[in-house]
């Protein structure tokens, strides 16, 4: 009878590990589900500046993948989970690393979308705190809607500004490239 119970707790023990990933004390959910799409955990890890941690980020697919270019080029739902974990983070230091990040991500080529840009960091203007989430949902019909701490502060249509949103975190030159080999689990 001990053992049976002893194997029980050890499978739940397991099952209950993998439903969710902690990463710089922030425990990340396996799945997420926005407009109906079932989003799985593909990595995470976190931002690092100046050796300290600023927020604990996760990449969620419908289907696990590797390949960055082919991550940012889909036309199918996925999202980054933004978990502020420092309280250097504000509003201003947002929008200044998204600006950054968009340069990054076109090439110095923001002009295209510069619009849909604005209105992303319009987006940030309420004040961030440590503790904040965020979450960036691409949906094809819909564009991609920015939440925090779970209420839609609003969405950008436009395949060329996910392409480049995506692009901050995942392209040749991310904004962190440790984050990045963890958000693809290399």
């Amino acid at each position: 009878m001990k053992k049976i119970l002893v194997l029980l707790v050890v499978m739940c023990g397991i099952n209950l590990s993998s439903a969710q990933t902690e990463i710089a004390g922030i425990t990340l959910p396996a799945t997420l589900t926005y407009s109906s799409e079932d989003l799985i955990l593909n990595g995470a890890g976190v931002r690092e500046k100046f050796w300290m941690d600023m927020y604990a980020g996760g990449l969620y697919l419908k289907n696990r993948a590797v390949d960055a270019s082919e991550i940012i080029n889909k036309d199918e739902a996925m999202a980054i989970r933004l978990h502020i974990v420092s309280g250097m983070i504000n509003s201003k230091r947002m929008v200044n690393a998204v600006n950054e990040g968009f340069e990054n991500a076109t090439n110095d080529n923001t002009k295209p979308i510069a619009s849909e840009i604005k209105k992303f960091k319009n987006l940030f203007e309420e004040e961030i705190s440590k503790g904040d989430i965020f979450d960036l949902v691409y949906i094809p019909d819909e564009g991609v809607v920015v939440y925090k701490n779970d209420k839609k502060s609003g969405s950008i249509k436009g395949m060329e500004f996910k392409k480049a949103l995506f692009g901050i975190w995942l392209s040749d030159n991310p904004a962190d490239k440790d984050l990045k080999k963890d958000m693809l689990d290399k």
